[in-house]
């Protein structure tokens, strides 16, 4: 056996009971076994590395590996509700629901539409997107609730009997492109 074969035996043979007890004090029994062999297989792989005494350098490693597996867990996760999120439901609802948000907000001026996009779609606040438009904070926060009211009663004559059609057949506004068909 080589030096470093011994070395590392050696120190295995001395820490492993105490890294797995770590592990398990962690995250528990079923996940020790997996903890314990991705540090060992780092230390193996970064041998000139470890000090002296190796054990506090070990539980560091291992703390790692288990911060590691907590992010994975916490990604997949994010998915898998990401991904029932996009499976729930009917698609010709979501579809529907779509069409008429994007119809009551082709109804509003394009100053009320800018606004509501940089804060829905864009995500600034309102002092980020007051800088965007040129206006104060304040003028933005004015402006951005009478344009949620005027997307709110556009969407509320739309959810009406027929509505749709009357938002359809009403007198056409210079300043509003149809902007369902650009953003379907």
């Amino acid at each position: 056996m080589t030096d470093d074969a011994q070395r590392f035996t050696g120190m295995y043979d001395a820490c492993r009971q105490r890294v797995w007890a770590y592990a398990v004090s962690r995250a528990g029994r079923q996940v020790a076994d997996e903890v314990v062999s991705e540090t060992f297989a780092i230390a193996w792989r970064r041998l000139d590395d470890v000090p002296e005494p190796p054990l506090p350098w070990l539980l560091g490693v291992a703390r790692n590996v288990l911060r590691d597996n907590v992010r994975a867990e916490v990604r997949r996760e994010a998915l898998a509700t990401e991904l029932r999120a996009w499976t729930e439901g009917d698609v010709a609802d979501q579809v529907t629901e779509r069409l008429g948000i994007l119809r009551a907000l082709a109804t509003l001026a394009d100053d009320d539409r800018e606004i509501l996009i940089l804060v829905a779609w864009q995500g600034l606040s309102p002092k980020e997107g007051a800088r965007v438009v040129g206006c104060s904070s304040a003028a933005f926060r004015v402006r951005l609730h009478r344009a949620r009211k005027r997307l709110k009663q556009a969407l509320d004559q739309a959810a009406e009997p027929g509505g749709l059609a009357r938002t359809e057949q009403a007198a056409p506004r210079p300043h509003v492109r149809n902007l369902s068909e650009e953003w379907s």
